[in-house]
């Protein structure tokens, strides 16, 4: 038997392939981020209770209430209600996938003798939801024009399907093309990622937080579009989309699925384009 062989099997070996326990501080980061994400998909199962209801439209679709300004209710104050909602989606349905990265820049931080390690991730998760929160003015003010449309012309709402088949064909081709897979490249690779970005200090930690989202978005723009078409806050969907979203991150055929995905999505607004062109079979 080799040297190599005898020291495999040596209880040090064993000993030493055991993975490293927790300390304390890492303990605490992972029971907030837990308590952070319950509070989070609290606050989404709520507001999606509150926002259940819809109006049927002339097209044959229906308009969810999130589109629906509450009596009295001025724009701006419909958006800051829709933001509170979409960022705390965004911390339910993002937080379990880019944990990984969140923790590995802490112990990069640690390792690199960064002052208030713990301050400067909570930084770093700041600036990625920064980003998604941006994100989400920008399906606001779509939301809100297209909605606006609709309720003022009936043919602008007849239209609303051939423009939901479109932004189907439209995200599924996104998430086949090699746009895609560089942006999944970083995302699957934090180790890669905070090489090439990180930079010591509370500065530098809103800059690493910042790119992550960068990148996400533009990793996960095409997934939260087919969210928003199927339903922004229709819950079987936001759970379908927030799997394929970690599937894709995590999984070792994340790539493949992506593939995948960007076809079925292809298929279904091809449906949408058909099922709305095509008189219905008497």
């Amino acid at each position: 038997m080799t040297t190599a062989a005898n020291t495999a099997n040596s209880p040090a070996s064993s000993t030493a392939a055991k993975p490293p326990s927790l300390d304390r501080h890492e303990v605490w980061a992972r029971a907030i981020a837990a308590l952070l994400f319950v509070a989070a998909a609290a606050f989404t199962l709520l507001g999606i209770h509150s926002m259940s209801g819809a109006m049927r439209m002339p097209g044959g679709w229906r308009m969810s209430m999130v589109w629906m300004p509450m009596p009295g209710q001025s724009p701006l104050g419909a958006g800051a209600m829709f933001l509170w909602m979409w960022v705390a989606m965004m911390i339910a349905m993002m937080l379990p996938s880019t944990w990984p990265m969140l923790e590995l820049y802490r112990k990069v931080a640690v390792s690199s003798g960064q002052k208030s390690p713990a301050l400067a991730s909570a930084v770093v998760g700041l600036g990625y939801f920064a980003v998604w929160a941006a994100f989400g003015a920008l399906v606001f003010g779509a939301g809100w024009w297209g909605s606006s449309a609709a309720m003022r012309s009936s043919l602008f709402s007849r239209a609303v399907p051939l423009l939901a088949g479109t932004g189907l064909i439209f995200a599924g081709a996104y998430q086949v093309s090699p746009w895609k897979q560089a942006c999944l490249s970083h995302c699957r690779s934090p180790l890669m990622f905070l090489g090439h970005v990180f930079r010591p200090g509370i500065g530098g930690a809103l800059r690493v937080g910042v790119a992550h989202g960068l990148f996400c978005a533009g990793c996960c723009w095409a997934l939260m579009l087919m969210q928003s078409i199927l339903g922004v806050m229709n819950l079987p969907v936001m759970i379908l989309i927030a799997v394929l979203i970690g599937a894709e991150k995590l999984w070792v055929q994340g790539p493949v699925l992506a593939r995948i995905t960007g076809c079925a999505s292809i298929a279904a607004g091809f449906y949408f384009l058909v099922r709305t062109v095509l008189p219905p079979a008497a």
